[in-house]
């Protein structure tokens, strides 16, 4: 959606599945329209001033409208650009000392947003936007102990990871905010994180199994399709969502992934296997270009795979039913028994399982040092085992167990039997 930012704008604006949805508008640089998940819209200004990127929030819709906010950022733009005017500063400096929020949303935008990768970027913020901002955002920097910290971390303690991911986000905010001297200490430091159980989830052959018959029956196909091609090929979640036709020759039975989707941020030349290649041939229709996963808009790439995720689980009988109050009645909600960075850990523990060299599989999996694939070296050890094991077996077999009062004969002697002899 381009174009000028009217009030037919906000109306044909749809919030998306999870994060935040900006429409930038087309005449005044800088100027947008902001939708969460949630369906809050605001209007925002983005802008640069003494070499920093900042986001300004003129406020939120209905109490403005479209026009009056496009006023509001025609009147700041000219005092940003001549005078170096920086309209979040001074709201910052008109109620005081910055609060967690003020951090959280500086830091979203001005670190996350530009180094982070889109999964991370969403975890950040949905972890600011629900566990954050609710129990932290009002508190001044400098009002903010190590107590209040440990408050958080206890909240979360029936989830040891998330809660260390959290520190981990509340830390790194800490820091940078020292960094941009908008604090002086990071309470998170010293904080003890949760004893985390080493993650080894992957799939059996029969729950791929009911993996695969539940994602044959998922209404949307093509959702089905990025989740099959997770599995077979044991690519990243971003990868995949933002796979393009043009990575792809089908004829040569290779995926070709630019830098800038790898987490290495290097090009990875993967061979494909049969049935990703079935796969790929049963979506493509013609001289296809563009993304294979196609968002909302028609457009631009899909950015989540979470909602058949969980259907595709539950149908599979990999997830756990929990049992939520809401405002009349319990709701029911359903959580994958594993998540769907598992699929890769299936694909890898399986090849490795069967017999593949850890160094073929690191190559499949696109890891850049040898440390990483050793993960799944025990499995090695299963699989060079059960080979030993084929000799084992054969040597079982031909041992012939000596018969009881068995005499040997006369030529037991010279196939190196020492006879005894009268001296």
């Amino acid at each position: 959606m381009t174009g000028k930012i009217v009030q037919r704008t906000i109306k044909n604006l749809v919030a998306p599945e999870a994060g935040t949805r900006i429409i930038w508008d087309s005449e005044l640089r800088g100027f947008g329209v902001r939708i969460t998940s949630a369906g809050v819209v605001s209007f925002i200004l983005n802008y640069r001033v003494h070499g920093r990127q900042r986001r300004y929030k003129i406020g939120r819709h209905p109490e403005w409208t479209a026009e009056a906010a496009r006023a509001e950022a025609a009147r700041l733009k000219p005092r940003i650009d001549s005078e170096g005017f920086d309209p979040l500063q001074k709201k910052q400096n008109a109620s005081g000392e910055p609060t967690v929020a003020d951090l959280a949303e500086e830091y979203l935008v001005r670190h996350a947003a530009v180094n982070k990768r889109p999964g991370s970027l969403r975890n950040d913020r949905e972890m600011v936007a629900h566990i954050i901002k609710p129990h932290l955002g009002a508190l001044r920097l400098a009002a903010v102990g190590k107590r209040d910290i440990e408050t958080v971390k206890s909240l979360l303690k029936a989830t040891p990871y998330h809660a260390n991911r959290c520190l981990s986000l509340l830390s790194s905010m800490f820091n940078k905010g020292i960094e941009w001297e908008w604090a002086t200490e990071n309470p998170v430091r010293g904080i003890e994180r949760y004893h985390e159980e080493p993650r080894e989830r992957w799939l059996s052959a029969g729950e791929i199994g009911d993996f695969t018959a539940a994602l044959d029956a998922y209404a949307d196909q093509n959702a089905a399709n990025a989740l099959r091609l997770l599995l077979l090929t044991g690519a990243r979640e971003g990868e995949v969502l933002k796979a393009d036709w043009s990575q792809f020759d089908l004829d040569r039975a290779v995926w070709t992934k630019p830098s800038h989707h790898t987490k290495e941020k290097k090009t990875e030349h993967v061979p494909l296997n049969d049935q990703a290649l079935a796969v790929l041939r049963t979506m493509k229709r013609g001289d296809a270009k563009g993304p294979l996963f196609v968002g909302r808009n028609g457009k631009t790439p899909r950015v989540t795979l979470r909602r058949p995720w969980v259907a595709a689980c539950k149908a599979a009988g990999l997830a756990k039913a929990i049992s939520l109050k809401g405002k009349r009645r319990k709701i029911t909600r359903y959580k994958p028994t594993l998540r769907i960075h598992d699929l890769r850990h299936s694909f890898a523990s399986h090849l490795v399982s069967n017999g593949a060299s850890l160094q073929i599989v690191g190559k499949l999996m696109g890891h850049t040092q040898m440390a990483t694939t050793q993960r799944y070296a025990h499995l090695a050890d299963e699989a060079l085992r059960e080979a030993s094991n084929i000799f084992a077996g054969i040597f079982a077999s031909a041992a012939k167990p000596a018969t009881k009062n068995e005499e040997p004969d006369a030529g037991d002697g010279a196939k190196g039997t020492v006879q005894a002899s009268d001296s």
